[in-house]
């Protein structure tokens, strides 16, 4: 029974928490074998999961696991992050360029933030966690994950108010 809730949860939930560790650490060999990690821990520990509540928890898992890799490799560049959605929907390339160039931006300004404010923006706007879900991963109360939330975007509309004003 174990193995066919683990096979069910892989299929589910592996692209999400493959998407997530990327965006933590910006290297695909990394990111799969801390995605292997993941699912192991999950294995070991499958009956501490609640089944409405499986993906914080495995996100919650996976975050623990890229910890551990990073404690033990400190050479890692978290300063960008990248996600693999689809990013065009427009039908020139022009627009394309602009659009792929707005992203670069956005991903830039984000890899600059904070630690905390950097997971929450990615837990909340990219992952799309409740904030009690975000706020839970995080091990932070609800205030704290919104005043978190808050300031990152703070910034982040700061700094596209300086890079207009710039051009």
């Amino acid at each position: 029974m174990k193995q066919d809730d683990l096979d069910w949860m892989y299929q589910q939930h592996m692209k999400d928490v493959y998407r997530y560790l990327y965006s933590l650490c910006r290297d695909h060999h990394m990111t799969e074998d801390i995605l292997q990690e993941t699912f192991y821990r999950a294995y070991l520990h499958l009956e501490n999961c609640k089944d409405d509540k499986v993906k914080p928890w495995l996100f919650r898992v996976a975050y623990h696991a890229f910890i551990d890799v990073k404690r033990k490799n400190k050479r890692m560049d978290l300063h960008e992050i990248s996600y693999f959605d689809s990013l065009f929907h427009t039908e020139t390339l022009e627009q394309q360029v602009m659009e792929q160039e707005r992203w670069d931006e956005l991903k830039l300004a984000i890899g600059e933030l904070p630690e905390r404010q950097k997971q929450a923006i990615v837990l909340y706007n990219f992952h799309q966690f409740s904030y009690q879900e975000a706020a839970a991963l995080m091990k932070v109360g609800l205030s704290h994950f919104k005043i978190l939330l808050f300031r990152a975007r703070q910034t982040l509309r700061q700094r596209k108010g300086r890079d207009d004003q710039d051009e």
